[in-house]
């Protein structure tokens, strides 16, 4: 009998370009991508999958004339726009193998990753990423050229390596003028086992590795959440791609897309994700936990709670809990509640989902842990949040839930064809295609975490009877109290961020100690625009967090937080820094996690004076109601 794995196996194409050629030759004038014009009001232009061919051709043509060998390493530095999915399928299509670099990382370890990954070309955003590589001269012999996609260099710079985008195309056109065989013959050298993308993790823990991923992960990964989410998700949808492309989870999207032939529009910028979903309509959203966490803050506190705005929103979304269990269930609501549910939907929810657009039907959040009570949020409001789980060393997408049958707390079935064991500490262990090859260069750490095949992937793990996956927290990250209770860092933090909409960024505190305390931040988009509401514009950052009334408000809201933890996970005291955690300072990777071991260690006297203080009452002395 043929196993779901052999099923899914038997239709990925050898390689990822050869996924590619075979979508471009499914749909070549079906919309491949929107791309906006930068410009108010924005324009949205459609390119086709016709079109996108040419230019990868273009861009393989190219990066070959430069020099590129199969398997050599190029790397972009630029936030996610048009040029870089161009770039990729040109790295791909020329035999190349991708490495990322975020484009706030700065000169260590632009440095560790460009000679750890042996990169001979960087493809860089504009000037100021491409100064990141020539201030590196230990460099100087190993990257070559370095592409870029927006030719801002100063008057006088004529650097021979440096290479405008449309020379780079202009190079590509006149060797395939004399070459045409040359991206037949680069394809034949690919196969399933090929390195494909070097992606780098993202340093929570120590020095950034290398993982090698070869081109089965991405055509495995593709066809496999193509088998899982056949029914709910299709070539007539549309993906809106902002993610940042550097990491594992925004190029699975890119694979998933040939696999399904959906459309994406692509905009990185961070601030125009609600509007460009305005002027996109999309279907299908995928972020991480902080975005929605951020729309929801910014729902709940944009109305005054004395005001009969703020009144309709609270009645709408207890509407909205009320109604869930049938919902979630399938079962048919009472007709009073119903009726209840359609009008808390014409006045409330409605005018949310137009926001996002108005025809969005499922929203995804991966690469941390989302709060189930934001998931609940949504879901009130007819919003699906689905939560999904992966990692760099798996190809981003190792369990996701089903839009249809959505399981809140939870990250879902594992995907289809990959192997669970659950170790006797409770680690998760993952097995199958998606599964990297292991670390660049570094054999003892690929031998410890890749033994047997297995990857051990850190995380503590539960699976419940019918094969959903639920993820508690990092082993390596559990916290003992003085008392004998083993506290997960990571359900309180996204506790509390879901609970306190004015806040950033939150570390909980309870190794040895005999309760939770917590390290705030807050948010300066939130916190600016309560100093509006409150008499206090105009004062700065550092001088808003640290007012009586904001830790007031704060103080409700961690009292809220502490009603969905367990007694023992309550946070008692916490300390509102007077500025946010930074990537210079060393406190966030590149991909915005927090360092644990950083913060610890940078703000021990500050820890300390929450465990020494006396002069107020423990948070958990008294209770608000939901």
């Amino acid at each position: 009998m043929t196993s779901v794995r052999d099923q899914i196996l038997a239709e990925c194409p050898p390689s990822y370009p050869a996924m590619f050629r075979k979508r471009v030759a499914d749909d070549p004038d079906k919309i491949a991508y929107l791309v906006p014009q930068h410009r108010e009001p924005e324009e949205w232009v459609e390119v086709t999958w016709r079109e996108v061919a040419a230019e990868a051709d273009e861009l393989a043509a190219g990066f070959i004339a430069l020099g590129l060998l199969p398997e050599q390493r190029v790397a972009i530095a630029a936030m996610t726009r048009i040029e870089w999915v161009m770039a990729d399928y040109g790295i791909a299509c020329a035999a190349g193998a991708t490495t990322t670099l975020y484009p706030n990382m700065q000169g260590p370890d632009v440095l560790h990753i460009l000679s750890d990954s042996q990169s001979v070309i960087v493809v860089a955003e504009n000037w100021a990423q491409a100064r990141k590589v020539l201030d590196q001269h230990e460099l100087d012999g190993q990257v070559h050229h370095i592409v870029l996609f927006d030719d801002d260099r100063p008057a006088g710079v004529t650097d021979e390596r440096l290479v405008s985008w449309p020379q780079l195309h202009e190079l590509g056109r006149e060797y395939l003028a004399g070459h045409r065989e040359v991206l037949d013959e680069r394809l034949g050298l690919m196969g399933p086992e090929t390195l494909s993308t070097l992606i780098y993790t993202s340093g929570t823990t120590g020095e950034p590795k290398g993982v090698e991923l070869a081109h089965r992960c991405w055509t495995y990964e593709g066809h496999a959440m193509k088998y899982l989410w056949g029914d709910v998700i299709g070539s007539d949808d549309s993906v809106y791609l902002w993610l940042p492309l550097s990491h594992v989870f925004g190029r699975d999207l890119l694979a998933t897309q040939l696999a399904i032939g959906y459309t994406m529009p692509v905009d990185g910028r961070i601030d125009r994700i609600v509007q460009g979903m305005a002027e996109t309509h999309p279907t299908v959203m995928v972020g991480v936990p902080r975005i929605y966490e951020k729309i929801r803050a910014t729902v709940m506190t944009m109305n005054s709670p004395k005001g009969i705005k703020g009144q309709i929103a609270r009645w709408a979304f207890a509407i909205g809990r009320e109604s869930r269990p049938y919902r979630l269930e399938g079962r048919p609501m009472p007709w009073d509640a119903k009726l209840r549910y359609a009008i808390a939907d014409r006045l409330v929810f409605k005018k949310l989902r137009d926001t996002l657009g108005g025809r969005m039907r499922f929203m995804v959040s991966g690469s941390a842990k989302l709060s189930a009570q934001v998931q609940a949020w949504f879901y009130s409001a007819g919003i699906i949040v689905i939560e999904g789980y992966g990692m760099t060393e798996t190809a981003a997408i190792a369990a996701v839930n089903v839009p249809d049958k959505p399981r809140f707390g939870s990250v879902g079935p594992l995907t289809p064809g990959i192997e669970v064991k659950i170790a006797d500490d409770g680690e998760l262990w993952l097995r199958g295609p998606i599964v990297a090859s292991g670390y660049h260069k570094l054999p003892e750490e690929t031998a410890e975490a890749f033994a047997d095949g297995w990857f051990r992937t850190g995380d503590i793990g539960v699976l419940s009877d019918d094969g959903y996956l639920t993820i508690t927290d990092r082993k390596k990250d559990l916290m003992k109290t003085s008392n004998g209770k083993y506290v997960a860092p990571q359900r309180v933090e996204s506790a509390l961020l879901a609970n306190t909409p004015y806040i950033s960024q939150a570390v909980a505190v309870a190794e040895g100690r005999p309760y939770v305390v917590a390290l705030l931040t807050m948010d300066r988009e939130g916190l600016g625009k309560w100093a509006s509401n409150h008499g206090h514009e105009g004062e700065d950052y550092a001088t808003l967090t640290q007012l009586p009334e904001i830790r007031a408000s704060i103080d409700r809201f961690v009292r809220r937080t502490n009603e969905h933890l367990d007694r023992w996970e309550t946070v008692k005291r916490y300390a509102i820094l007077d500025h946010e955690f930074a990537q210079d300072t060393g406190e966030l990777t590149p991909s915005m996690k927090v360092k644990r071991a950083v913060v610890l260690d940078r703000y021990a006297d500050d820890i300390e004076a929450l465990y020494a203080r006396t002069d107020r009452t423990d948070l958990t002395d008294a209770k608000q109601g939901d």
